[in-house]
């Protein structure tokens, strides 16, 4: 078993393509079925974000994991697989870990450092575990990405310059109207994203307005930013008073039309507007953006100013010692689950080669027993423990050796040889798996509870 990343991002994508990936909860919850239910997969969790859809999976082999991944995710973009191929990424064993610490810690991100990847991720990995769809394999994985994440943020500098995407695109907004404070600004959506927004332009001065699908949401975040709430039957009034606009609905269809905007801009006496849609899909209509006094920042401006200007989009500049340090942090961790994970793979052997051995040992004393039956009981106890002591000292040895050498790199399969030199069957090998993952869950709070500390 390995594992695999495979995914599409704002790195290798167009933002018209990443919005065929936008999924609701109960998409992610078909996606995450229909990839454990095919031929190569065993686990899978998806992350699926404003600007990437990745899915990290426990596969059977390398070509036939990737086959399956990139069915169901052209399946979801409504697109064949030589249609997506051009824009996917695949990582696989190491270089899959590397990549999810690496977007665990914002650095893969649109906007370098930012930390809200790693909510995305966690409410990910949570909705996988919910569905049973990680185990083993995925847990720990998850898990230690989650705490990758953390110790980034916590232990170099790179948060100086994490801006959300948020805060990005409302700085493009000031670069169009001057700073927020004393504006008016209406925050269409009252969701995670919508909270941030609202919170953010808070912060900045603004005159705070929430419109939501549901009333109660609105009126809640408002009062959370000491802002007002509105309904969306309101939006067009709300348009027309309004200097800034971000939407973030999480909508499946338009919700910001091109006439509605267009109404509200006939009495504004040439007052720019500012629309900012940060939504996948959008919510705002294309048609917006060709009216008179109306500028748009959207994902796929973002997306282009990035490719143009790298150093652009960020709040600020990236230390280049805190990009380091942040890397240097990510390969420690991701070489140390690895010999996590090459230990646990040779751990059943281990316990299948001291079941064995124990079988052994009480066959002979069977054996004794029966040749001398008039031994005492002292000394039939005594002999036991000699032989049991013999078998553990000649086993110690070499069963920390072979886990040694299973936690180094190198491609020698330490645990094959080990089997094929004690005649280890398979069926034993099941019986340790069992036998081990059932030890695991008792002794691991995290592999009960799956959560991160």
């Amino acid at each position: 078993m390995s594992l695999l990343a495979v995914g599409v991002s704002h790195k290798t994508a167009p933002v018209a393509l990443l919005e065929q990936f936008a999924m609701g909860v109960e998409d992610r919850v078909k996606t995450l079925h229909a990839l454990v239910g095919s031929d190569h997969v065993s686990e899978a969790l998806v992350l699926a974000t404003c600007n990437r859809i990745e899915v990290f999976a426990e596969v059977e082999r390398f070509h036939g994991g990737v086959t399956d991944v990139s069915r169901v995710l052209a399946r979801q973009a409504g697109a064949t697989v030589e249609e997506l191929s051009p824009y996917v990424t695949v990582h696989y064993e190491d270089q899959a870990v590397s990549h999810l610490f690496t977007v665990a810690a914002g650095l893969d991100s649109m906007v370098v450092g930012e930390t809200q990847v790693l909510g995305q991720l966690r409410a990910a990995y949570a909705l996988a575990r919910d569905e049973g769809t990680v185990g083993r394999a995925l847990h720990p994985v998850a898990q230690r990405a989650l705490r990758v994440g953390k110790r980034v943020h916590t232990e170099t500098g790179i948060d100086r310059a994490g801006a959300s995407l948020v805060s990005v695109a409302l700085d493009r907004a000031e670069d169009r109207i001057g700073s927020l404070e004393g504006h008016r600004v209406l925050v269409v959506g009252a969701g995670s994203m919508g909270a941030l927004s609202a919170t953010t332009v808070a912060r900045r001065g603004a005159d705070v307005v929430v419109s939501s699908r549901t009333t109660a949401h609105a009126a809640r975040l408002a009062t959370a930013v000491g802002g007002r709430a509105a309904g969306m039957s309101a939006l067009a009034d709300e348009l027309a008073a309004a200097d800034v606009v971000v939407t973030c609905t999480g909508a499946t269809g338009l919700v910001v039309h091109t006439d509605v905007v267009a109404a509200a801009m006939a009495g504004r006496s040439g007052r720019p507007l500012v629309v900012v849609d940060l939504a996948l899909p959008r919510d705002v209509d294309p048609g917006v953006a060709g009216l008179p006094g109306v500028h748009v920042v959207d994902l796929a401006l973002l997306q282009g100013e990035r490719a143009s200007t790298p150093g652009r989009p960020t709040a600020g500049p990236v230390a280049a010692d805190d990009i380091t340090a942040a890397h240097t942090l990510i390969e420690a961790e991701t070489a140390l689950l690895r010999a996590e994970r090459q230990a646990a793979e040779v751990a059943p052997t281990v316990s299948a080669l001291r079941s064995q051995a124990a079988g052994v040992v009480d066959a002979e004393l069977l054996r004794l027993s029966t040749r001398l039956p008039d031994l005492d009981a002292r000394a039939r106890a005594e002999i036991a423990r000699t032989v049991r002591r013999v078998v553990d000292k000649l086993l110690h040895e070499p069963t920390v050796r072979v886990k040694e050498l299973a936690a180094a790199q190198g491609e020698t399969d330490y645990a094959g040889a080990l089997r094929a030199l004690f005649g280890l069957g398979i069926d034993a090998q099941v019986e340790a798996v069992a036998g081990s993952l059932a030890e695991a869950v008792t002794a691991d709070p995290e592999l009960r509870t799956g959560e991160a500390s």
